[in-house]
């Protein structure tokens, strides 16, 4: 059966009266179709911090504390802490009534479980981890956390965005982060429909009826999380054309990222709303993988910042439409107070090829194999590889361009192995601006080694520089000490930054209370 074949099966199921009667009429279930950025390949947000796995998971897992739309924790699962012992412990009482999808309650025990697993796999949970006495159960709704030393930045670490920590079953929470949880018992106000789940196809969600959401209005991640639509679909599109069409016939209802040239044909049709509804952006790189063989070697690294004009890139992604894009972007989110123009003079002007080439000879390539792992079914990415690619091979790079879907390739760059192992040296990828406007969350500039993030650096000075940025409390040294990780990224290279950039979506102009940030589900109506 072709995709479009299942998406017009999917339709007329969904308008029989013995299933879901027409949108409008008494007593009618509401249903949005949804078309995700890629295929919903993985389901864990510990085992994997995919974007497209996050959005998932804050459909189906609650947080213990949430954003809200200025970017202050508030509590979310929680009733509220206390802080005793000069901020060395943190009593933290859950709300009551508050369940799991089977109906059994949320206990201190699955919250403490579920912290402490999330806390091996996060770079900034494991520095949580390292001052961190005990966690113990007081009651069925409180435990405590004692540190060794204050951590205040404790509630804003549990309400992180991306990277988060979801509050699952202490049976779950139990599974070590190499191993990915599938069976889906969430917290959060929808529940994961396992079988109508139908791989590079579809994901179902329905309303979790059991859901308590908090006595006030929803703001971003914080907030009473009301579920208003019955069910969700995700329906995986990866053609844009394809999607563009079941858009303007109204067999889908949003489309997460539509591509530049189809933007004008959507803001043209009455029915349709494009806006960008994630103020924050996002921010795009080319990731090296600092285990392999040549990307081990810093100055290799370097070697590339003459071959990158961000500005291809962002025009490639998003169009010219400078609106929606900068190229005058580093490691901080641009226009973030911390954001800096220290080290891009680094990249300014055309590519440089030929000066990248004498680069890499200078620095000891010797012409070792170059593996880019690419998932050619997100249309973002792709994009961005393709142009990475060509600097690769017009340096004199021993490219091995390897395409692939985003399952495979999601999975793969887990990967620490040797590259005869299934192992990676390069891949694109884009992370939230939102986790990029401080030291404390940019988990994409640590340099933790083999515990970090993808491509594990081994960045021994930025670490120590971020160290200082947590104990500052002056807003001018800690602007100082930003400038001065970029400065010292600039040398090292946890990656090389391509722009940062909003993106505009899709959606049919019968849809209201839309939050602003990444797609969110809740407070969301119909018709």
């Amino acid at each position: 059966m072709k995709r479009r074949d299942v998406l017009a099966f999917s339709a007329a199921a969904l308008a029989a009266p013995s299933v879901v009667r027409a949108q409008g009429t008494p007593g009618a279930r509401s249903v949005l179709r949804f078309v995700p950025q890629a295929d919903l390949a993985l389901l864990d947000p510990v085992f994997n911090t995919a974007l497209v796995t996050r959005n998932h998971a804050m459909m189906v897992y609650d947080q213990l504390y949430g954003l809200d739309e200025s970017y202050e924790p508030r509590p979310q699962l929680v009733a509220g802490h206390v802080i005793e012992d000069d901020g060395r412990r943190w009593r933290i009482t859950l709300r009551e009534g508050i369940t799991f999808h089977d109906g059994t309650p949320i206990r201190a025990a699955d919250a403490i479980a579920s912290i402490a697993r999330w806390s091996q796999a996060d770079v900034l949970g494991q520095n949580i981890r390292a001052i961190t006495d005990e966690m113990t159960v007081v009651s069925d709704r409180a435990f405590d956390i004692r540190l060794r030393k204050p951590f205040p930045l404790l509630a804003a670490a549990l309400a992180k965005p991306s990277s988060f920590c979801p509050v699952m079953q202490e049976r779950f929470a139990r599974s070590p982060t190499s191993t990915q949880v599938t069976e889906i018992v969430g917290s959060g106000p929808f529940r994961w429909v396992a079988n109508e789940r139908l791989a590079g196809v579809r994901a179902v969600y329905e309303r979790f009826a059991g859901y308590v959401p908090r006595d006030e209005p929803a703001s971003f991640l914080a907030g009473g999380k009301r579920a208003m639509l019955d069910r969700v679909e995700w329906h995986t599109l990866p053609d844009a054309s394809t999607a563009a069409s079941a858009m303007q016939q109204g067999e889908v209802d949003w489309w997460e990222q539509p591509t530049p040239d189809l933007l004008p044909l959507l803001r043209r049709n009455r029915n349709l709303r494009v806006e960008v509804k994630d103020r924050s952006g996002s921010m795009s790189m080319i990731r090296l993988n600092h285990l392999q063989p040549p990307f081990d070697n810093p100055a290799i690294r370097r070697a590339f910042l003459p071959g990158i004009r961000q500005a291809d890139y962002m025009t490639a992604i998003l169009g010219e439409d400078r609106s929606l894009w900068t190229d005058r972007c580093g490691f901080f989110l641009p226009g973030c107070p911390l954001a800096t123009e220290v080290g891009l003079e680094t990249m300014d002007g055309a590519p440089d090829h030929a000066r990248v080439k004498r680069n890499l000879e200078a620095a000891g390539y010797r012409g070792e194999r170059v593996v880019f792992v690419v998932p050619t079914d997100n249309a973002r990415l792709n994009t961005m590889s393709e142009i990475a690619a060509d600097m690769f091979r017009r340096s004199g790079v021993n490219l091995d361009y390897q395409p692939g879907d985003w399952g495979t390739i999601a999975a793969r760059v887990n990967n620490r192995g040797p590259l005869d192992q299934g192992g990676w040296s390069v891949w694109c990828n884009t992370i939230p601006g939102i986790i990029a406007t401080s030291p404390a969350t940019q988990s994409y500039l640590r340099g933790p080694g083999r515990t970090g993030t993808y491509g594990w650096p081994d960045l021994p000075r930025i670490e120590a520089l971020r160290d200082r940025f947590m104990e500052a409390q002056d807003p001018a040294e800690q602007k100082r000490l930003a400038e001065e990780m970029q400065r010292q990224a600039f040398e090292d290279i946890p990656y090389l930054p391509t722009g940062g950039f909003t993106q505009p979506t899709a959606f049919r102009a019968d849809i209201t209370g839309m939050l602003n940030g990444f797609p969110l589900f809740h407070n969301i109506r119909r018709g």
